[in-house]
């Protein structure tokens, strides 16, 4: 009686751990995938076909948004590419990791959390093609990275007697790698200039020949908000900002207007054509099944609206972008997905970590996005709060927002007595600002408390070493 009883009791405990490994294998793959981590630069929101823009031609990003988990509303926390590649890395608030342009270089303890630093020290093996964007200490780059490439423009160059742009020549070298990496799972960061403008050139925008003919029939609508009376309207300390400056680069005349707009258009057209060639290579290699490829952009980025060109500010054109997750592994009916849900570049790290089944740092700040696999998303954000630090420039005013699902609040630090205010749900273009209205009061004290309790938090977080 004993022996039959232990002989069920191990019966069940099989059945158990049975069910739980086809649990396991019904959700996910148990081998160890490969991650791609592209990222583009300057690339907004709805510079994607997906996204409803219906000029851009960018098939390759459509195929993942449409075949993956497409994220409307994606943000990333400070938009500038040296503060928000520094939270992408780490999962860190700017406030907290404290890097941005003309500020010391990303202290150590912070590095050693980072995404790339764990999946190699898990067994990953690590590549960085393209732009770096952050600055480390001596010796951290090789503990992050198997393979480093960094590059820098010029966008067209000479490779072997042809003329070659730089997407293409960091496609090269993201195929180099992947043929490489067989046997040993690999996470690549590739992290594209495009289409980010040459700021030194007249011409601004760099394209090859074969996207040359895109958008030449195409009449490219101005944005509602361009209009000279709008910027008119705007404060003092705004209109003479970097981002009324970059505007006379490429937007102060209709003509430059469609002529800057449609190269912006072929630079985003050239980094799509690479991910399909990436993709073909991916097939090719029998990778395809076990590749998860992430994709994203590393801030927004004004075309005309308001009278601005670049980014930096807390308006929607400069915060939001594409992010696209496409796990082949997942079941189909967890694989695609389109939500409304705000999601954030700190999110980026302990995503990538939790895909590779690498444990998340207590420290990071965000959340992975692997709750949108499962529907899990009880306890999933429902405001967030943005700033920009940037240290020693006047033309880019230190800026503060606190967002939640209906009201966008913005302050500058140098510029107190001009606040913004916008009630997302009925206005979708930020042009009615309540905060002009007396009777807002209490709603710009409560978004102001808001703002100071998260700076709290952020700055009781930072390495003081």
């Amino acid at each position: 009686m004993r022996k039959l009883g232990v002989t069920v009791f191990v019966l069940a405990v099989f059945a158990v751990l049975v069910g739980c490994e086809e649990k396991t294998k019904n959700k996910i793959d148990l081998k160890k995938p490969n991650i791609i981590f592209i990222l583009t630069d300057d690339q907004r929101w709805d510079a994607l076909g997906y996204a409803g823009n219906s000029i851009i031609k960018t098939p390759n990003m459509d195929e993942l948004a449409s075949s993956g988990l497409y994220f409307k509303n994606a943000f990333v926390t400070t938009p500038i590419c040296a503060a928000s590649r520094a939270t992408i890395l780490t999962g860190l608030y700017e406030r907290t990791h404290d890097f941005n342009f003309g500020k010391p270089k990303l202290k150590d303890e912070y590095m050693l959390d980072s995404y790339p630093y764990l999946l190699k020290k898990s067994g990953y093996k690590t590549g960085l093609i393209g732009k770096f964007g952050v600055k480390v200490n001596e010796g951290v780059e090789d503990s992050l990275f198997d393979v480093s490439i960094k590059t820098f423009w010029p966008y067209l160059r000479d490779v072997d007697g042809k003329q070659t742009h730089l997407a293409d020549i960091n496609g090269n070298h993201a195929i180099d790698f992947i043929k490489s990496s067989k046997g040993q799972p690999f996470c690549l960061s590739l992290s594209f200039w495009s289409p980010h403008a040459d700021d030194g050139a007249e011409e601004q925008y760099f394209w090859p020949n074969y996207v040359d003919s895109l958008y030449q029939q195409n009449e490219i609508p101005v944005p509602q908000t361009a209009a000279p009376e709008f910027f008119e309207g705007l404060p003092e300390f705004m209109k003479h900002s970097m981002n009324r400056k970059r505007w006379y680069w490429r937007y102060d005349t209709p003509e430059k207007f469609q002529k800057m707009v449609k190269g912006y258009y072929r630079m985003i057209s050239t980094v799509d054509s690479t991910i399909g060639r990436i993709r073909e290579t991916l097939k090719e290699e029998g990778l395809a099944d076990n590749t998860i490829i992430v994709f994203m952009g590393d801030n927004g980025y004004y075309l005309g609206e308001r009278g601005f060109a670049g980014k930096w500010l807390m308006h929607e054109q400069s915060l939001r972008v594409p992010l696209i997750i496409y796990d082949p592994r997942q079941a189909d009916t967890k694989r695609s997905g389109s939500y409304e849900n705000m999601v954030l570049n700190l999110d980026i790290a302990p995503t990538l970590l939790d895909l590779a089944g690498v444990e998340i740092p207590e420290s990071y700040q965000g959340q992975s996005l692997t709750a949108f696999f499962d529907d899990n998303l009880d306890e999933w954000r429902t405001s967030a709060f943005f700033e920009h630090q940037r240290e020693g420039d006047t033309l880019l005013p230190k800026t503060e927002s606190f967002r939640d699902q209906t009201y966008k609040f913005i302050r500058y630090e140098a510029n107190p007595e001009f606040v913004e205010l916008y009630n997302l749900k009925e206005d979708v273009v930020e042009v009615d600002n309540l905060a002009l209205d007396s009777q807002n009061a209490n709603l710009l004290e409560y978004y102001a408390r808001k703002c100071d309790s998260v700076i709290d938090k952020l700055m009781a977080d930072r390495v003081t070493q």
